[in-house]
């Protein structure tokens, strides 16, 4: 018996792996992972970027939009400001499912995988839930919004296959 074929990954979402992390790095998993927060976002048809790279990336996208020089795990970076006026611009009709793009740092995610005691592979979903929870409008400024925000994460994690 042949095992199954992977199901294709959905159109709505890309990955960018850095060629270091390309073959560590869990694609059907966090396509999972990203879509299971997209349905939990009542989402299902957004579009975003996941893209995996290096401790020097985050630093420097840490840098230039936090004001903090130093790497961290997860950025992300909503295509849309809900602030800003919608009058000012007009947006073309393809681009208004396009959430935005999450950054997820692999080797501090493997540090923190090891911290834990978890593989890097649950790492990287947690922080693709996570990222993507951002641009759905999550934060977790205030206590009460970590607290959701951390509800929201387990669930979504918990409603994953177990890993194959």
């Amino acid at each position: 018996m042949n095992p199954p074929t992977p199901s294709p990954p959905p159109a709505n979402i890309e990955l960018q792996i850095d060629p270091a992390y390309q073959e560590r790095a869990p694609v059907q998993r966090l396509h999972q992972a990203i879509a299971a927060t997209l349905r939990h976002g009542a989402a299902e048809n957004a579009e975003l970027t996941l893209v995996i790279a290096d401790d020097t990336l985050l630093a420097q996208l840490n840098r230039d939009y936090r004001g903090i020089d130093a790497p961290t795990d997860v950025l992300s970076f909503a295509a849309h400001d809900e602030s800003e006026s919608q009058e000012l611009f007009v947006t073309a009709p393809e681009a208004l499912n396009y959430l935005g793009d999450v950054i997820i740092s692999f080797p501090t995610a493997e540090r923190q995988a090891a911290a834990a005691g978890q593989s890097v592979a649950d790492e990287l979903c947690l922080l693709a839930v996570h990222g993507v929870l951002h641009l759905l409008g999550y934060d977790h400024a205030s206590p009460e919004e970590e607290a959701d925000m951390w509800a929201r994460q387990a669930q979504i994690l918990a409603s994953l296959p177990p890993n194959a």
